[in-house]
């Protein structure tokens, strides 16, 4: 199975002076699978990043890239590319510019170093002649993009590429990713946004005070073990409440933006007791319309867990 992993950690350390970033974090990440990383401000995303770009290296612990053991100088990983912190640019140069600096850097011929491709991949064609310094926080993070795209990575790494994107923007860069993990590229992305990572990643690994507190698919997440509020619309809300008043488990909730829809009821549960509330709705001919959680799933479990990591620090 080892062979299938992109990235392979085993009990990183790392620390800066009294302070503790990593404390011995396990990680895997399947080839030519997007995998998010979130956690709270200091949860050490940031650090993790960065050992796998090269730009840090581990106390201890294990770590492979690609199949490649990490050794213990700074240097970036054959095969990898991206950028923590946002990329970094030259502001007095164009888009084309600054991608042809960095090919030169790598020894690479301009001509032939897939400049124009990459610009069209991350849609900055038409301002490729632009200068950098014009470029709003969006479009310098499909600059940078672009840029990790220009060495053909077998490893993304990227720290909130959707960071500044509006909607179009950021239709655009999902796409990419998803085409190029569809490839066999295999993506590590850190965001604030739930709803990137939900619309992106198979797996998640949760980070708290330096810790792993979760870490596998995102399917896990979907509160088996933790109540979350769910939207139930069906053809007869009273009768549905009255059920969901009657079933074990199920806590009604009086929800304001319920309220202005007659045909949707708000409950708290737990997915078991979920299920037998759905079962009861079926068998009293009531029909089900809807059944989504209120908000990210996703969000409801990172706060669970990074509040329960922090509590028990």
């Amino acid at each position: 199975m080892d062979t299938l992993l992109a990235v392979k950690a085993r009990g990183i350390t790392k620390s800066f002076g009294d302070v503790v970033a990593l404390d011995g974090i396990d990680l895997n990440v399947t080839q030519g699978q997007i995998h998010g990383l979130v956690g709270p401000n200091g949860a050490g995303k940031t650090t993790l990043l960065g050992l796998l770009l090269g730009l840090a290296v581990a106390d201890s612990g294990q770590l492979e890239i690609l199949g490649t053991p990490v050794g213990r100088g700074l240097a970036t990983p054959d095969g990898v590319a991206g950028f923590v912190d946002g990329p970094g640019l030259y502001p007095s140069l164009t888009a084309r510019q600054n991608l042809a600096a960095l090919a030169a850097l790598r020894g690479r011929d301009v001509r032939t170093s897939g400049i124009d491709e990459v610009l069209e991949q991350v849609g900055l064609t038409d301002v490729a002649d632009d200068r950098a310094r014009g470029f709003s926080l969006g479009m310098r993070q499909r600059l940078g993009l672009a840029a990790a795209l220009l060495t053909k990575p077998r490893l993304l790494v990227l720290d909130e590429p959707a960071n500044g994107l509006d909607p179009a923007g950021k239709k655009h860069v999902h796409g990419v990713l998803t085409r190029l993990a569809a490839d066999g590229t295999s993506v590590v992305l850190s965001s604030h946004r739930m709803d990137d990572l939900e619309a992106l990643c198979s797996d998640v690994t949760i980070l708290a005070t330096g810790r792993v507190v979760f870490s596998g698919p995102l399917s896990k997440l979907a509160a088996e073990d933790r109540e979350l509020d769910y939207r139930l619309r069906t053809s007869d809300p009273q009768a549905a409440r009255l059920l969901a008043a009657d079933t074990a488990g199920i806590q009604v909730v009086d929800d304001a933006g319920a309220r202005h829809d007659a045909e949707v009821l708000v409950v708290r549960a737990l997915m078991p007791a979920l299920d037998e509330l759905v079962v009861r709705v079926v068998d009293a001919d009531i029909a089900l319309r809807e059944l989504a959680p209120v908000g990210s799933s996703l969000e409801a479990a990172f706060l669970a867990l990074t509040e329960q990591q922090e509590a028990g620090r």
